[in-house]
């Protein structure tokens, strides 16, 4: 448990947020390195009813772990509507920090403490891989450009200060998640990670990025798309544009 001395005594219960799909090869360990890394949280596990086996093995960590939680839904969603589920399924249980984190290890739990530490003084952290001290391991160079070419594109549409907006190991306040209107996100993907940054910078809340070490899955398969990227690019277009005319609306 935090100690008077650690500043995340004033952050509330956290609650470790993982929706899987076909993840049973990578579940067990990261959820492992989760516990050990922040004891004091929880892990809500969040499955679209993937057909590997990998829910019936969260079952069964959380019946061996109290810490071990598990939202069962019915088909593959998508990762947006899998993580507003389990923000859902945190509020409802007042949970003080709800951490997205991907099931396949590219999020090192290790580092953790570090975003904890650093929504002490924000509502929202970001672990970012394009700052000072962030950086990528395994990854295809193909890759790399597409997600650095997107976050530059989405910092220059939409006019946010941050250099990460797609990453998706981020840790939230409640209070946070309670005023952005979740109910009206529908993005997807790299989309949804803009999407909540977005609405949080425009409530005029505090979003920090730290550096952090991402590493590419070693086992099972990347769910992102060709369709993921295009509605990411189609939605940062309107929302850039959108919010140029409505700069020139105020000033006519």
């Amino acid at each position: 448990m935090p100690t008077p001395s650690d500043p995340r005594r004033d952050l509330g219960r956290v609650l470790v947020i993982i929706p899987t799909y076909n993840e049973r090869e990578n579940l067990e360990r990261i959820v492992t390195r989760v516990r050990s890394a922040v004891p004091d949280a929880d892990v809500l596990v969040v499955d679209d009813a993937s057909p590997d086996g990998t829910g019936e093995l969260a079952d069964r960590m959380a019946a061996a772990d109290p810490r071990v939680h598990v939202l069962h839904r019915s088909g593959k969603q998508g990762l947006g509507a899998a993580y507003i589920a389990g923000f859902g399924w945190g509020l409802e249980r007042d949970y003080g920090v709800l951490v997205e984190m991907d099931a396949d290890g590219s999020h090192q739990p290790e580092e953790l403490p570090a975003l904890l530490e650093a929504l002490t003084d924000a509502d929202l952290v970001i672990g970012a891989r394009w700052i000072p001290g962030g950086r990528v391991v395994n990854w295809p160079r193909h890759r790399e450009v597409l997600s650095r070419g997107a976050n530059v594109y989405a910092r220059l549409m939409l006019g946010t200060p941050l250099h990460d907006a797609t990453g998706g190991y981020r840790a939230f306040r409640a209070a946070t998640l309670r005023k952005i209107d979740l109910e009206g996100v529908d993005s997807r993907g790299y989309c949804f990670q803009i999407d909540l940054a977005l609405r949080t910078l425009q409530e005029g809340l505090r979003v920090k990025e730290v550096p952090i070490t991402f590493v590419e899955r070693q086992h099972g398969s990347s769910k992102m798309s060709g369709d993921i990227v295009a509605e990411a690019m189609w939605k940062v277009t309107r929302w850039g544009v959108r919010a140029r005319l409505g700069r020139r609306a105020g000033r006519g």
